[in-house]
């Protein structure tokens, strides 16, 4: 997709951007930047996120682990962690969150494994907002969400559009595309002259 497709793809959205959901996984996001070399910046996300859903902020939201390190105790956030939560806040973003859980794993340099998954609290907020949009734009390459996905297609005729990255995409998601419940794939790559973090420092 070149830039004059990507103009039509947000022309596109113009008519409908009072009704349009984003759902933007930024965990999974985050590790995007492993195959494509670069980091998807939360206010560049933020400021295309508008260009698909305007109005009502709850429809555009932003889940993301609260990272306060291996200490249960700790009542302070890793600075990374607290950074993009506050920038998310200040792009307009209905920010949701919990505790980053940290797991003994032997094989890890660290000696621990984070885990901290949204499905279960993106697919609840899908299908509780159900009635204020008729469009989903999914940043997320996980396969697990699309049987929420058919289940708001066929129930209720929502609309699906995915943002993924080659390579990281789950089989679910073609297959989702095949059988009609989800419209289109769009690859984040072709997006970097709007995402990149660092693009005017080159």
């Amino acid at each position: 997709m070149d830039q004059a497709d990507i103009t039509i793809l947000l022309d596109s959205f113009k008519a409908k951007q009072d009704r349009t959901i984003v759902i933007v996984d930024y965990g999974n996001v985050e590790k995007w930047k492993r195959s494509l070399n670069w980091f998807i910046g939360v206010k560049e996300l933020g400021q295309l996120v508008k260009s698909f859903s305007q109005g009502k902020k709850e429809l555009r939201r932003f889940y993301y682990g609260s990272d306060y390190g291996k200490k249960e105790s700790s009542k302070t956030l890793v600075e990374f962690s607290r950074v993009i939560l506050e920038k998310a806040e200040m792009n307009r973003f209905e920010v949701v969150t919990k505790k980053v859980k940290y797991i003994h794993d032997r094989l890890s340099e660290s000696g621990f494994a984070k885990k901290c998954d949204f499905d279960v609290e993106m697919t609840v907020d899908l299908i509780k907002f159900r009635k204020f949009y008729d469009n989903i734009i999914l940043f997320s390459g996980d396969g697990d969400l699309m049987y929420a996905i058919k289940y708001l297609h066929d129930e209720y005729a929502k609309n699906c559009l995915v943002f993924g990255v080659r390579g990281h995409l789950g089989r679910e998601v073609f297959d989702a595309q095949r059988n009609g419940f989800v419209t289109d794939i769009v690859f984040t790559e072709d997006f970097e002259y709007r995402l990149n973090k660092n693009r005017f420092f080159r």
